[in-house]
């Protein structure tokens, strides 16, 4: 069994919401994408990439036998993990040719973190810096990896974790969904025990509040998760809200 609640916020210094998210409880898929570009089009990029993650993971849920790989099966990942990949490289597609057809979508992009729950088995992929984090016996912990400029000049030792905080390109995200016609998908698997909480979220949460204080919202494993959510985002506008915030919480039962 799983509870799950997600809950988007404009914050305080933007006028339009660019992200969108998904809690699904009938095929256990969760996602939030933190779109890109001028004219509205990172509100739609995001929102395409949404629709079309659904539809294929409604799609390969077992029902429909004449379901087609278009980038084949990955022999060493799970069943979840391959469809996954395929949804979120799919939604890659379908943004990228939105963005090529028209004038005004040129440019356009999404991140993308999305989650699926399969038995005791949380499968993950991502692009971007849209995250996930896993609270477990009172820790928490990051699974996805931010794929932008500062988190590689940290993993090659060209920063330190302090200079991450401060540095002018700490924003610039070296993947997206729509940027480039392929993608590649970072996707990670972890066994839930029960009690376990993913916190799924964009850069308008972990840019403004620290791993610290998205502990503190969540400490003591929280009864409701809407007033976890809640907490999570007031806090994030509390500290200025300078985007727009996006958390989806799923919380592993049995």
């Amino acid at each position: 069994m799983i509870e799950s609640f997600g809950q988007t916020d404009v914050g305080r210094r933007r006028k339009l919401n660019e992200d969108n998210f998904l809690v699904d409880p009938q095929t256990s898929l969760f996602a939030v994408c933190d779109g890109m570009g001028g004219h509205n089009a990172g509100e739609v990029a995001s929102k395409l990439a949404i629709e079309t993650l659904a539809a294929f993971i409604r799609k390969s849920a077992g029902e429909e036998k004449d379901i087609t790989w278009p980038y084949g099966l990955e022999k060493e990942l799970s069943f979840e993990a391959n469809r996954l990949k395929t949804a979120i490289k799919l939604a890659n597609k379908k943004v990228f040719k939105a963005a090529d057809n028209r004038e005004e979508y040129t440019g356009m992009g999404t991140t993308v973190v999305a989650a699926l729950v399969a038995g005791s088995v949380l499968t993950v992929g991502s692009a971007g810096d849209s995250r996930c984090y896993l609270l477990s016996r009172g820790q928490l912990r990051q699974l996805t990896r931010d794929d932008s400029w500062v988190s590689a000049a940290w993993a090659e030792g060209i920063l330190s974790s302090e200079e991450i905080e401060r540095h002018p390109l700490r924003n610039v995200i070296t993947k997206a969904v729509g940027a480039k016609d392929s993608l590649e998908v970072d996707v990670v698997e972890h066994t839930l025990s029960p009690g376990d909480v993913a916190l799924l979220c964009s850069d308008g949460l972990h840019a403004m509040i620290s791993d610290e204080e998205i502990l503190r919202a969540l400490t003591p494993n929280p009864d409701s998760l809407p007033e976890a959510a809640g907490r999570l985002i007031a806090a994030a506008n509390g500290a200025g809200g300078k985007d727009n915030v996006s958390v989806v919480l799923v919380r592993y039962t049995v």
